[in-house]
């Protein structure tokens, strides 16, 4: 396969002296990165009303969650391979434009369908964040590129855990549509700074965008999410679900195969395959799981009743206040973890993330009492999760072709993605299959929410494993 690259001192290219400041790229791209991210819970708190809100039943109003998750996963792979044959900052305007668009549609839903197709639209914005990923290795100096990925990184799980409390005090004291009327002032105004911040990339990829790979990868995750997120409405032994869990394996086949027949994939399969690349995703894939663990249980947790013995009877907006510092953790480590990158590797930084999660799940399996100990044990999940994190993208650059990059780091978002997903279903069946009855209301069990724990710290010994596989410079070196 060739490609042409653009130096950055070809001609055309933006001079490294006329480029703007790196802390202003870095903070640019950092909150576009937070405001993508705060849609994925920005339903979280109105969940239990929407079906109340949209005349419609509690499985159908699931669907303002699931269609995000689905459009994320689909879309940002494709949207990587755009901005590296069109302009990453192209890509990555028309998908904070993606952000004010479904806000507005969501801001005037009164019923399911527009709201879904508005949430679809939302979820279609989290390429920005690999895009942005990608803009900061083509305009930074070398030594300073691995600190602002680390940053632009941890925004995925700074915009989640900041959002949930944002979104919880404003639809306790105003309409629900107030929060997409939000949203779609946040990417406006991410979209009027970018315009004006970003530079375009002089790095590309030119030529024919592969419509039958983007056909094909896009039907074949459908087939696969669509029932991991809806398995435990329609049932996992159903017809439906096994028949589209078969199916998505049969197109995965088929569209690898084609993929290395085209000259120009999608996915580069075979750049994928190296082991620097691969082992990556597959330890995104756990990572990604044991973080919405982190996501779905200690919610629950925190607002089980008192009366139990083992909830803590809080408030929604309480206990987004509670879980906010682990996401806050994950950006104050961000400078940390690049510097251990710096002095050991982003692999090692890998490793330490993984081993960290484990260990904060660890904690909360024996302390979850109180409220400051289900704090503690998030910050520390919170921890870990931002160390690997700012590591992924950091492995990902290192082992793929420079005119590859948005394409690659797409490719990693889209197996975090994936990890998140299959946690959304492990998890709730889990905690579904394990109740204790409260009155007229059925609860998940204390022993529920620690064969979670315990789920979540196995995923991060597989993410160990995974990481421990990749090959370390030396081995590279000699191969």
């Amino acid at each position: 396969m060739t490609s042409s690259v653009a130096s950055p001192d070809a001609p055309g290219a933006t001079p490294p002296t006329e480029r703007r400041s790196g802390r202003v790229i870095v903070a640019t791209l950092g909150l576009c990165g937070i405001v993508v991210a705060l849609m994925q819970t920005l339903v979280v708190p109105v969940i239990p009303e929407l079906p109340h809100l949209l005349s419609t039943t509690p499985s159908d109003a699931s669907w303002a969650v699931t269609a995000t998750l689905l459009a994320a996963a689909v879309v940002t792979p494709i949207s990587g391979r755009l901005g590296d044959m069109y302009g990453k900052k192209r890509i990555l305007i028309a998908s904070l434009l993606l952000v004010v668009v479904g806000s507005v549609v969501c801001a005037f839903a009164n019923s399911l369908i527009p709201l879904v197709v508005g949430r679809a639209l939302q979820g279609a914005a989290v390429g920005v964040i690999p895009l942005g990923i990608s803009i900061l290795r083509d305009e930074l100096e070398p030594k300073k590129v691995a600190g602002a990925m680390a940053v632009v990184s941890a925004t995925l799980g700074v915009g989640g855990a900041v959002g949930f409390p944002v979104a919880a005090a404003v639809a306790e004291v105003a309409d629900w549509h107030v929060l997409f009327w939000m949203a779609a002032g946040l990417g406006l105004v991410c979209t009027v700074i970018a315009v004006r911040v970003i530079p375009e990339s002089p790095v590309r990829n030119p030529g024919r965008f592969d419509a039958v790979g983007a056909v094909g990868l896009s039907a074949a995750l459908v087939l696969l999410l669509l029932p991991i997120t809806k398995g435990g409405t329609w049932g996992w032994s159903d017809p439906l679900t096994l028949g589209l869990l078969a199916a998505s394996a049969v197109v995965f086949l088929a569209w690898g195969v084609l993929q290395l027949r085209t000259s120009r994939p999608l996915v580069d399969l075979r750049v994928s395959a190296r082991p620097h690349v691969l082992f990556t995703n597959l330890a995104s894939i756990a990572i990604g799981f044991s973080m919405y663990g982190n996501s779905l249980t200690l919610p629950q947790l925190l607002m089980a009743p008192e009366s139990t013995g083992y909830g803590l009877g809080l408030s929604m907006v309480a206990t987004g206040l509670t879980l906010a510092p682990g996401g806050l953790v994950m950006m104050a480590l961000s400078p940390v973890s690049a510097k251990i990158s710096a002095w050991r590797g982003p692999r090692f930084t890998l490793m330490v993330g993984a081993v960290v999660v484990a260990a904060g799940y660890t904690f909360v399996y024996f302390f979850s009492s109180t409220v400051w100990q289900i704090m503690i044990g998030s910050m520390i999940i919170g921890a870990g999760v931002g160390l690997s994190y700012s590591a992924m993208p950091a492995l990902i650059i290192g082992a793929v072709p420079l005119s590859e990059t948005a394409a690659a780091n797409g490719l990693n978002a889209l197996m975090r993605s994936i990890g998140t997903s299959t946690a959304a279903a492990v998890v709730s069946v889990v905690l579904a299959g394990m109740t204790v009855t409260l009155g007229t209301a059925t609860i998940p069990s204390l022993d529920a929410f620690r064969a979670t724990f315990v789920i979540a710290v196995v995923a991060a010994v597989v993410s160990l494993v995974f990481a421990a596989l990749i090959p370390s410079p030396k081995r590279r070196a000699r191969s």
